[in-house]
């Protein structure tokens, strides 16, 4: 189990550098977002490209840290029940929810992402909009966002495991933030 535990501490480590980095497109967008509506208004000229530009940011910024999300304890949840239990059986009700719902939905849109954002590389998919831009870059990201959110869970997964067998402190508890 300690080997495991090193193993959670690494995806935890590439889920926080992947949502903290990814995070800042968020004022990349903002920034895009603006730069174009000043030009639009200004210069009455637009292009396809900016708004394709803000769907991408905000395609990477939702997907890949949708691990990060779960690993801060972020994710939604009916607290009004779940902060009543024991830190035992809120940890059986996280085993029981990534065991059937997470890890079985993770794999089906890897199944299904991986072939469509393969194709989409294969055949150089571009926007069918005048001045767009090329559309596997942002197909890719859903495979990759996916994967994170599968390693995520799985690390989840095994700081339940281990909270319960006496190795960890309690694992449903918000990390402080840094």
């Amino acid at each position: 189990m300690h080997a495991l535990l090193k193993v959670c501490r690494r995806i935890d480590a590439l889920n926080t550098r992947v949502g903290q980095a990814v995070s800042w497109l968020v004022l990349a967008a903002v920034v895009v977002s603006a730069t174009n509506a000043v030009v639009r208004k200004s210069f009455d000229i637009s292009s396809n490209a900016y708004l394709e530009a803000q769907w991408y940011m905000f395609a990477a910024v939702f997907l890949l840290s949708a691990g990060y999300t779960l690993l801060r304890q972020e994710h939604v949840r009916i607290d009004i029940l779940y902060g009543r239990f024991s830190a035992r059986t809120r940890t059986g009700i996280d085993i029981f929810g990534i065991l059937a719902f997470l890890m079985p939905f993770c794999a089906l849109m890897l199944w299904f992402s991986v072939p469509f954002a393969l194709n989409s590389l294969q055949s150089g998919e571009t926007s069918g909009n005048a001045g767009g831009l090329i559309l596997w870059p942002v197909k890719m990201l859903m495979p990759a966002g996916f994967l994170l959110l599968t390693l995520q869970g799985l690390s989840e997964l095994i700081k339940r495991v281990a909270f319960l067998q006496g190795l960890i402190d309690d694992s449903t508890h918000k990390p402080d933030l840094k």
